[in-house]
């Protein structure tokens, strides 16, 4: 099976997806997921000019060596860029070898630990009013747990509330599964981090209230903490028994989390933003997490973070696996893969795609019942309709970012 075309494929249906397709001589396909959120054509130049050429003639059956080689050969490792780019790779490499194999990735992976995997939704709202409403749509939707964000008083627009203005050239696609607005310059949204601890401890009493004891409820502090505050906002959420804390802190600061951890025994979720191993390695070692939040896209492909995973299983710390929507489906797909395969599964975060996205990127997974399944297919269960993609071509898009009242830029 040797690679003799390489293609990156940029496509704007709902959102901006680069995708690195490969085929062999043979005319095995396979597809993997580049897409960095905010900086696409970064990661689109280093496959072009950096990657692809090193590709063409090269034995796709060798997954491991090829991880390995673009790892360890280019010298300047480690980075969102460069861990996005071998992603893809590795991706479409695990699903040539599927399609070769006759068998879905999974099975290629140890098999299935597990029938279905876990999902979790995003219900949010500007007042407990719209919160309450968003909860019971997703629990008809069939979801069984639940990340809550919410509006706080006073503040304008806050990341991952659904309702809010938006102001984006798409008014259909939700901020919470979209943030990152199309046009030349980022947007700012206002913070305030006393308002915000204040105002949220309220919210889970009256979602509790509302919705009983059992149902699992996760919440995302999107790095807007320092630690003393993301221990104190931990300590005011344990009477509602949370799923996990997630990103509570900046995590480029490991040690941060040593403090939350004496001050709470509400579960922390980290590493969505991390892409290798080295990030998580003295969180899991000191025990200092409970999951695993990185990406099969953002972590260097399935290759790696399967590694991480089974690193973290020795410490009783599960996965936690990305999955907004600038995790193209192809990306998605290799971590419902993995998620199936590990024996440490926590969770896997699920926002739904555009009919757009769905329609470029074809897919074989399942929902029902609140889980997950990647499908039988040989390979991922992906395939890419590339005249559906040329339709939609890419459309410049940046995350927003946050200024405190005095104008301070804060982390977003």
């Amino acid at each position: 099976m040797i690679i003799d075309k390489a293609e990156v494929i940029v496509t704007s249906p709902d959102r901006n997806f680069v995708t690195l397709r490969l085929t062999t001589d043979d005319g095995l396909v396979g597809l993997g997921d580049a897409t960095l959120n905010g900086r696409e054509l970064a990661v689109v130049a280093y496959l072009t000019e950096h990657v692809v050429p090193l590709l063409i003639g090269s034995d796709a059956a060798r997954i491991e060596d090829t991880w390995q080689f673009l790892y360890r050969s280019a010298y300047w490792r480690r980075g969102p860029v460069t861990m996005a780019a071998s992603a893809a790779v590795d991706m479409a490499l695990w699903d040539i070898k599927g399609k070769a194999a006759g068998m879905p990735v999974y099975q290629l992976l140890g098999g299935a630990s597990r029938s279905g995997l876990l999902a979790y939704g995003h219900a949010s709202g500007k007042t407990n009013s719209e919160l309450f409403d968003s909860v019971r749509m997703h629990l008809e939707h069939g979801y069984r747990a639940m990340r809550i964000q919410t509006g706080v008083p006073g503040l304008k627009a806050i990341y991952g509330i659904a309702s809010q203005a938006q102001g984006m050239a798409d008014a259909e696609t939700r901020y919470d599964h979209e943030p990152a607005r199309r046009g030349n310059k980022p947007t700012e949204e206002d913070w305030d981090t006393r308002a915000y601890l204040t105002h949220l401890p309220g919210v889970f009493e009256a979602v509790r209230n509302e919705f009983g004891p059992d149902l699992p409820l996760l919440h995302d502090g999107h790095h807007r903490m320092t630690p003393i505050q993301a221990a104190k906002l931990g300590k005011a959420l344990e009477p509602y028994d949370l799923f996990w804390l997630e990103d509570c802190t900046p995590a480029e600061n490991q040690e941060a989390l040593r403090l939350v951890r004496q001050h709470t025994t509400t579960p922390l979720a980290i590493g969505e933003i991390f892409n290798t191993v080295w990030d998580f390695k003295d969180l899991i070692r000191d025990q200092l997490i409970d999951y695993v939040r990185g990406a099969v896209t953002h972590m260097g492909g399935i290759t790696p973070l399967k590694k991480t995973l089974e690193y973290a299983a020795q410490y009783q710390i599960k996965s936690g696996m990305h999955g907004p929507t600038d995790i193209s489906p192809v990306g998605m797909a290799a971590a419902m893969h993995l998620g199936l395969a590990i024996h440490n599964f926590g969770i896997q975060e699920y926002m739904p795609h555009g009919d757009r996205t769905n329609r470029v990127f074809e897919q074989t997974f399942t929902w029902e019942g609140g889980y997950l399944h990647p499908g039988n297919e040989p390979g991922l269960g992906v395939s890419l309709n590339v005249d559906e993609a040329g339709k939609y071509p890419y459309e410049q898009a940046y995350l927003p970012y946050n200024r405190l009242a005095d104008g301070t830029v804060h982390d977003w």
